[in-house]
């Protein structure tokens, strides 16, 4: 399984969709034809915060999802990274967005 931690960077898996459901989400891969659910509101709106600029400890943060809860978001973030609906970005690939002030690495002059 894989292991997700608080300073890795995620994102859903551009060939996903997520559906949302009275008790979450649906999550749909078009290229594996995998379904995963989502079973719950907080996991849902962690999920639609992490687009690859964001840690997981910003996004569980930004949703305002209590720091304490954060290991079964992480244990359930690597469920999903192991059914490819969500994917590692890697901080080098990270591009600054308005909402992020995290500084990014700089190529060598």
């Amino acid at each position: 399984m894989s292991v997700v931690g608080l300073d890795d960077r995620l994102r859903l898996h551009s060939s996903v969709s997520l559906r949302p459901e009275r008790f979450g989400a649906l999550a749909y891969s078009f290229t594996t034809r995998k379904l995963s659910f989502l079973k719950h509101p907080d996991l849902v709106r962690v999920v639609e915060s992490l687009d690859g600029t964001r840690t997981v400890a910003q996004a569980i943060g930004e949703v305002g999802i209590d720091a304490r809860r954060s290991p079964s978001f992480l244990t359930a973030l690597g469920t999903l990274v192991d059914s490819e609906m969500l994917e590692p970005v890697a901080p080098e690939t990270v591009q600054p967005s308005l909402h992020d002030d995290t500084p990014t690495a700089q190529e060598p002059a």
